[in-house]
């Protein structure tokens, strides 16, 4: 799996395309970086530029759109009517695929030093980089906008940055960075001028006043629309999706006799959420993502080349990937083929979905897990933390095939099921996913015992001994 970060930065310009697309350009000269999207606003004067990058590049492709707002945009010019603290006013890192939250906390981190170092530009963490549990939230870091912020720092330590500062970049204020989860940036549009009713209907979906969960909200004018708007963040779609958030607000614009003009995705959107609300829409029975034609083309083209790559990977003379990884494999082949058969079958298929997704991602945690024993018995001997970095390696590497083991079980239970209930003429098709799953099992279980072995004996050791009593 290729590793790639999402970056999501909001720029305090949104009415001169000239300098934005200066940003962009600077964003995309750092390798690796590929700028997917760029969106202006000129009543929030906000640009959302989205770009994808690997690790090892994307903090420096960050970078450098910051220095390049730091240079073009100067906020005690800057009116508009969305809330902001700097030029580079937000800069979040979202985990894309093979790239953990953990690792997103990192980078923003290294982004946060870096915007100080390079610019004098202080910064905020939020979300799962915040160090305190009070900025998790953006809206507490963008309390009192620029102007507030930029006094209230001089003599209140509370509010003084986490890195740099305390005074803000006297032209770009501050940056607040951090990493979150995909988050859907969602307008609706109210078929009126009433920016009373556009607050109402805010605050009775936004989280914070009991409302919607995941839920984001507040009520701003469009002055060059004449028309009024409801302002949304959607920090998990899959939780509180698209589709019902409109529904919510449509409901409650027309209790007082207002009709939706219309809404706006700003950014990109999963497809993901799409297909959920075609699937809410519609009422399309049984409907699986697989049934879109481009998910089925990009499952049969991908899947050849990953697979080629994987067992490129697993037949070169080194220790990672190896049997936890084609353990893990197996089983997700196996949750492939129940998910399959469900689907033909007009059957529930959902957890063979989830399975194959979790598989697919145990494979390269196996293998890092190798890595990281390999990286702790490499600290030079003597070195303070080797042996507690030793045995949390071993811990970790023992866990995950175990819990690979654990799912298979369960796994090989859901696939008898489906046996019984399925046609007859599937039975090859489930024996083998069974014997895959079992194949998975054993070879799991194996990894867990050589790990285990080489741990004294302790709680833990007891633990997993009976976890793997309870599946043999």
């Amino acid at each position: 799996m290729r590793k790639l970060v999402e970056c999501v930065p909001n720029f305090s310009e949104g009415r001169d395309r000239a300098k934005v697309e200066a940003i962009a350009a600077a964003i995309a000269s750092a390798p690796g970086a590929a700028v997917l999207d760029l969106e202006l606003d000129a009543d929030h004067n906000r640009s959302v530029i989205t770009f994808a990058a690997p690790p090892e590049t994307v903090v420096e492709a960050a970078l450098n759109g910051i220095g390049k707002a730091v240079e073009l945009i100067d906020l005690t010019r800057h009116t508009g009517v969305h809330p902001r603290i700097g030029a580079a006013d937000v800069v979040p890192f979202i985990p894309l695929s093979g790239v953990s939250m953990e690792e997103c906390v990192r980078l923003a981190g290294t982004a946060a030093d870096g915007m100080w170092k390079r610019f004098g530009v202080p910064a905020y963490l939020y979300e799962a980089a915040a160090r305190r549990e009070d900025r998790r939230g953006l809206e507490n870091i963008r309390r009192g906008q620029f102007e507030g912020l930029r006094e209230a720092v001089k003599t209140d330590p509370d509010r003084a940055p986490d890195v740099g500062g305390p005074e803000l970049h006297p032209t770009a204020g501050a940056t607040v960075t951090g990493a979150r989860k995909f988050l859907i940036a969602y307008n609706i549009n109210l078929a009126s001028p009433d920016l009373g009713l556009a607050k109402q209907i805010a605050r009775a979906i936004r989280t914070s006043s009991g409302g919607m969960p995941c839920v984001k909200g507040m009520g701003v004018m469009l002055a060059s629309r004449g028309i009024a708007q409801v302002s949304m963040n959607l920090t998990d779609f899959e939780t509180t999706p698209v589709h019902a958030v409109y529904e919510r607000v449509r409901e409650l614009a027309a209790e007082q006799g207002v009709a939706i003009a219309g809404s706006e995705i700003i950014g990109l959107i999963p497809k993901r959420a799409i297909e959920m609300t075609a699937e809410h829409f519609l009422r399309v029975e049984d409907f699986r993502p697989s049934m879109v034609l481009e998910n089925r083309l990009e499952e049969a083209l991908v899947g050849r080349t990953g697979l080629n790559e994987f067992l490129e990977a697993l037949a070169a003379p080194m220790p990672a990937p190896g049997g936890g990884s084609a353990s893990a494999a197996a089983a997700a082949m196996a949750s492939a083929l129940g998910e399959m058969v469900a689907g033909l079958s007009k059957l529930p298929g959902g957890s063979f979905g989830r399975d194959r997704a979790w598989f697919a991602e145990a494979v390269e945690r196996d293998a890092a897990a190798y890595n990281a024993v390999v990286a702790a018995y490499r600290r030079p001997k003597g070195s303070e933390g080797r042996a507690e970095a030793i045995a949390e390696a071993m811990r970790a590497a023992t866990l995950v095939p175990l819990e690979t083991a654990e799912r298979a079980f369960a796994l090989a239970a859901a696939l008898a099921e489906l046996a019984a209930s399925s046609p007859s003429k599937f039975a090859s098709d489930v024996a083998t996913a069974a014997a895959l799953a079992g194949a998975a099992r054993t070879g799991a279980l194996a990894n867990v015992d050589i790990n285990l072995s080489g741990i004294p004996n302790s709680d833990f050791k007891e633990s997993v001994t009976a976890r793997v009593r309870a599946i043999s």
